[in-house]
């Protein structure tokens, strides 16, 4: 099971593929938007994601309960909407000098669509691939808008029910594209490790037949790795310049640094090696170790010509250059020497008569 974006192969036989989400980290400031951009290149990212989006295209610039955020565990408690977002937004005219400096320092670029003109947009952009944000899994017209476009489309599911997730994958299907990858989410900023969850990364997987993989709001660099383990193929994170410097910035709480950032890659690239694959065969350096560490039978005590092996002349000891212990009780008082052999010589079918 696998797709490309762009020259890069996603699925379960390639390397994890590495987002850095540079989302609203720019304050909008735009040679901070390039600093993130060559930064998450420095970290050792595949690719970078921007958001394409207007306020007036994702809300109403209004201030009553509806539009208000009321929650004093939220990052943005008593700002509206409108307000967010206008804080939140990359600038259009941005996006393709992004993208091209992006693509000229090895990395992909793609975004994430809020409503139809930023999806004409990216199309103009000649955008590699889309993703749905987890707010977003339940405008069933956008997906299917962006399904239309016949790009890879990577879908978070932060808020989504299985049904919606369900809905979501067919809206894809019916405009004839199943190039589509599921992100284990959790859509709480930053997002507390018990709420992680990452169990059900199997069972996405299990569900919908599809490539999966995590969107992480947590400041950990454990859940990311401990999400290659269970099958995570695709791994979104935010990046920020430096979080005590820019702490007003929207995302600045559940963003990585740069130094945090490149040790999450480190260890996800760790993890990958150290998988491996389903096998027992045993590599050149544990042949070694369990010849040289290993128990075998070896004669403890001088054995003359014709004597009996005894449990007393031949033990089962370390190292594993002598014949398998399992011998043992087939050789001891049953068989004889068939010549003079020294104490510390490793048992062989040779020595037996």
């Amino acid at each position: 099971m696998n797709f490309k974006i762009g020259h890069r192969i996603i699925g379960d036989n390639a390397r994890t593929f590495i987002v850095a989400e540079i989302s609203s980290n720019h304050g909008h400031n735009y040679n901070r938007a390039v600093a993130l951009i060559k930064k998450a290149k420095e970290c050792g990212a595949d690719a970078v994601k921007l958001q394409t989006s207007h306020p007036d295209n994702l809300t109403l610039n209004i201030d009553n309960k509806y539009f208000k955020i009321n929650d004093k565990h939220s990052l943005w408690n008593k700002k509206t909407l409108y307000e967010l977002y206008t804080e939140t937004y990359t600038p259009v005219e941005w996006q393709p000098k992004l993208k091209k400096l992006a693509e000229n320092i090895g990395l992909l670029c793609f975004s994430t669509p809020f409503d139809k003109t930023a999806v004409d947009f990216l199309e103009q952009m000649k955008t590699p691939a889309y993703k749905i944000g987890s707010f977003e899994i339940t405008d069933i017209p956008l997906i299917e808008y962006v399904a239309s476009k016949k790009k890879p489309v990577i879908i978070s599911t932060g808020v989504a029910t299985i049904e919606d997730i369900k809905e979501a994958i067919q809206a894809c299907k019916r405009k004839g594209n199943s190039t589509i990858a599921l992100l284990k989410c959790v859509s709480t900023y930053p997002t507390r490790l018990p709420e992680v969850n990452l169990a059900s990364l199997y069972d996405l997987k299990r569900r919908f037949h599809t490539i999966v993989g995590i969107s992480d709001h947590s400041l950990s660099v454990s859940v990311p790795v401990a999400s290659v383990a269970i099958g995570a193929k695709i791994i979104e994170k935010h990046l920020i310049l430096d979080r005590k410097k820019y702490p007003n910035f929207p995302d600045s709480g559940f963003s990585l640094e740069p130094q945090e950032f490149k040790q999450m890659v480190t260890c996800v690239r760790e993890a990958e090696i150290a998988m491996g694959d389903k096998t027992y065969r045993l590599t050149a350096n544990q042949k070694k170790m369990r010849d040289n560490f290993s128990r075998s039978l070896f004669v403890v005590q001088d054995v003359a010509k014709g004597e009996v092996f005894t449990e007393e002349n031949i033990k089962s000891i370390r190292p594993g250059w002598g014949l398998h212990p399992r011998y043992l009780n087939n050789i001891a008082g049953k068989r004889t020497a068939k010549k003079d052999i020294r104490k510390g010589t490793p048992l062989s079918w040779e020595l037996l008569k």
